[in-house]
Order: structure tokens, then C-alpha cells, then sequence
């Protein structure tokens, strides 16, 4: 009972700190101990042996990744060529579809492995300028973003995002694991959910809400100028959309062509090396660094996975504790499909540690194994692994839903985080049921 307590109020420390501002290294430090201390663990163990091993694995594995990820999203973005594509979104469809060019502005980028803040901080402006034209609630902005990123690019087949390379290195699979019940439920996720926002904004802009730049806005200063005027001007002095999107294309095709012969984890960083030449060659005369960019790429890369790394410490301390092998005996007894209980154990790993990439480096080795040698689908498992990853992951302490509420747009979680509540973490929940009851009935 104290562990179970232990494991509760830990975790509730970990939301509330986050949500607080505290850095989650600290925040992920702090409820570890907690998580000890009530878990009847040798703090020095839990801290030294277990917290560290699983950040050091985690880090060891898919730290080459996450390096390069960075530095592919930071070309990406010291060249223009993410500009580039969001301003050539924003042109094709115009203000009146504001919300879906932010949308498959964001969309777009991440699919094509470029790094999620990347992404956001180089829509957020455009989004601003749209949103402005349309006269929509810029609390908005933020779901527009992190739903575009995240819900249906990291886990539909293909993808270079390392929530689908995660399980290839469990499952023996591709990227394009799942046959097409994966890509169904990446349609699924794609229109449900956008057509929600669609109507929650409809709904508030008839209850007389109107655009509303907050004062902690990073756009707030430039309030009076003319930000589609801004743009305009911009509009002769980016890259090609043609030679801004073809590296992410070449990421994307190279990726899968290759994990046919090679392991994925070692396609996916053949494809972003590939990304990163591509765009220097392609937009040469927008190259003003190199060396800067791969510096700071790196940078980024660290701060990154060092996040990532804290939660997944926090998640291998709570896997020694006694009331998390009570929900692993309860999970292994469950009746029902052998997929339904997977679906459960990842979801609720990566709700408790926010973090989708998280939640599957601690899962996918406590579990994986034991369910390959029941023979369940590789396929299967991968797909509906990748799916419970974004489902629960998405809940207020997530990484990037701070920083994209927060950091980029300027907004508070209380005007801004109920529509992302709905359409990422809801929908992309209801779509991993259907993939589950799909999965074991065909």
C-alpha cells in the first residue's frame, strides 16, 4: 500500500513540477527519490544503480538519433527550408483554411524528420500572421501545432520519428510495420481530429472569442505591424518549396527503402545524414554556416535526450518498486487479446512519464520478449506500440506541449491545453482500440 501510494504521489510530483516550470532533469530527480524512499528501495541503489542505468542505456542506444535529428531540423531551419514550407502552406491555403495549413505545415516537417521544436518555433510566426488575417482565438495556435506534430506523423508507418523506430529494435520490424490498419489509424487520427478543432474553433469564434495575442507572446511586440505584410516580404528571399522539400521526401523514402536490407535504427541515421547534405546542396545559397549549425544542432541534441533520459530514469526506479510488479502481474493475467494488454502497459508508461519516446524505452524491454515468444504479430505489435505511445503521452507534464504552450505561443495551459487534451491524447486513444480489435479480428 505505501508503494502504491509512493508510486501515485511521485508521479503527481512529477506532472505538477513540470507544469510548474521546473526543469524535468530536477523535477524527474526529485520524485525518483520519492519514488525510493516509498518504494522501500536503497536510495543509493534506486539513484546510482537503477535511475542511472536506465538513463545511460537509453541515452547509449538512440543518442546518435537524436543527434542527428537536431542537426538535420537545425539545417533545416538556418537554411529556411522550414520557413520555406510553412510559407509556401500558408500561401496554397490561405487564411480562411488557417488552421489546416498550421496544421500540414507541421505535419509536413515532422514526417520529413525534423525536429518537433524546430517545427514549432518556425510555424508559430506563420500561425500568428493566419490566424491574425482570420481574426481566430490564438489559444488555438497551440493545439494546431502540437496536433500537426505529434498525433498522427510519429506513429503512422514510415515515419522517421524515433517513436517508430523504437519498437523495429523489440518487434524485428520496419517502419512500415502495421500494413495498412496503420495507416488507416493515421487517417483516422488525421480527420477526426482536425475536423474536432475545426468545430471547437467554429464554436468559439460564435461565442464572440476573437484573435487575442497574449502579452506573453514572443509575437506580442510586433502587435501593430502588419505580420502578412512581414511575410510577403519574405517570400522572395526563401528557398525554393521545391528544394525545401525534397530532403524531407529523400528522409523519408531512403528510410524505408533501406530498412528493407538494414536494421532501422542505422537507416534512419543513413536517411538524416542524407537530409542534412540534401538541403545544404539544394538551398547552397542560403548556407551562411556549417559548423555553426552542427553545433548547435548537437547542442540541442543534448538537451533533447537529456530530458528524455530523466523520465526514463524516473520510469526504470518505478519498475523496481512493489506496486509495479503488482500492475505487471495484473497486466500478464488480463484476459482478452494479447495486443489489448500491450496497447494498456505502454499507454499507461508513457502517461506516467509524459514522454512517448520515454514511455517506450522503458516498456518495450520489460515487456517485449515475453510477448514475441507468445507469437503475436511483430507487425501488429509494432504498430499498436507505436500508437499507446501517443495516446496518454500527451498529458500536461509532456515536454513538448509546455514548451509549445508556453515558449513558443506565450499561452497558460488552462486557456489553451483542453482541445489538445482532446484531439491528442483522445483521439489517438479511441483509434489504438480500433486498431487493437482490428489486429486480432483479421
Amino acid at each position: 500500500m505505501v508503494s502504491m501510494i509512493g508510486l501515485i504521489v511521485s508521479l503527481a510530483m512529477l506532472i505538477i513540477m513540470t507544469l510548474r516550470g521546473i526543469n524535468i532533469i530536477i523535477a524527474a530527480i526529485a520524485s525518483s527519490v520519492v519514488l525510493a524512499l516509498t518504494g522501500g528501495l536503497n536510495l543509493n541503489t534506486a539513484m546510482s544503480g537503477y535511475y542511472m542505468d536506465g538513463f545511460t542505456n537509453y541515452f547509449a542506444s538512440w543518442f546518435l538519433i537524436f543527434l542527428l535529428g537536431a542537426i538535420f531540423g537545425k539545417v533545416m531551419q538556418d537554411t529556411k527550408a522550414a520557413e520555406s514550407i510553412a510559407d509556401w502552406v500558408r500561401r496554397r491555403l490561405g487564411a480562411k483554411w488557417a488552421l489546416f495549413a498550421v496544421i500540414a505545415a507541421c505535419a509536413i516537417m515532422t514526417y520529413g524528420g525534423v525536429s518537433l521544436f524546430v517545427v514549432g518555433f518556425t510555424v508559430y510566426p506563420i500561425a500568428v500572421s493566419l490566424f491574425r488575417l482570420a481574426d481566430y482565438p490564438h489559444r488555438f495556435i497551440p493545439v494546431a501545432i502540437v496536433f500537426g506534430a505529434i498525433s498522427f506523423t510519429m506513429t503512422s508507418p514510415g515515419s522517421p520519428e524515433i517513436q517508430n523506430i523504437i519498437p523495429t529494435e523489440f518487434f524485428g520490424t520496419t517502419p512500415l510495420a502495421g500494413g495498412w490498419v496503420g495507416a488507416a489509424m493515421g487517417i483516422f487520427i488525421m480527420v477526426v481530429g482536425g475536423l474536432w478543432i475545426r468545430f471547437m474553433l467554429q464554436r468559439a469564434v460564435k461565442n464572440g472569442e476573437r484573435f487575442d495575442m497574449p502579452k506573453e507572446s514572443p509575437m506580442f511586440q510586433a502587435g501593430k505591424e502588419s505580420l502578412e505584410e512581414l511575410a510577403a516580404t519574405k517570400e522572395t528571399i526563401l528557398p525554393k518549396p521545391i528544394f525545401a522539400l525534397l530532403p524531407l521526401v529523400l528522409v523519408i523514402v531512403s528510410l524505408n527503402i533501406l530498412a528493407l536490407y538494414i536494421d532501422a535504427k542505422t537507416a534512419v541515421l543513413v536517411a538524416l545524414v542524407l537530409g542534412v547534405f540534401s538541403t545544404w546542396l539544394l538551398n547552397l545559397s542560403f548556407v551562411k554556416q556549417v559548423w555553426g549549425s552542427l553545433g548547435i544542432g548537437a547542442q540541442n541534441s543534448i538537451v533533447a535526450i537529456a530530458n528524455t533520459c530523466a523520465v526514463v530514469g524516473f520510469g526504470t526506479v518505478a519498475a523496481q518498486v512493489p506496486a509495479f510488479d503488482v500492475f505487471l502481474t495484473a497486466l500478464s493475467e488480463m484476459p482478452g487479446p494479447p495486443l489489448l494488454s500491450l496497447a494498456i502497459f505502454v499507454t499507461v508508461i508513457c502517461g506516467i512519464t509524459g514522454s512517448a519516446s520515454g514511455g517506450l524505452g522503458i516498456a518495450l524491454p520489460l515487456i517485449a520478449p515475453d510477448y514475441m515468444e507468445r507469437g503475436v504479430d511483430p507487425g501488429a505489435m509494432h504498430r499498436v506500440s507505436a500508437l499507446a505511445s501517443g495516446g496518454l503521452d500527451s498529458l500536461p507534464h509532456n515536454g513538448f506541449v509546455v514548451t509549445t504552450v508556453r515558449a513558443i505561443c506565450g499561452e497558460t495551459h488552462k486557456r489553451a491545453y483542453g482541445p489538445i487534451f482532446l484531439v491528442c491524447t483522445i483521439v489517438p486513444t479511441v483509434a489504438l482500440g480500433i486498431a487493437v480489435l482490428l489486429y486480432t479480428v483479421l
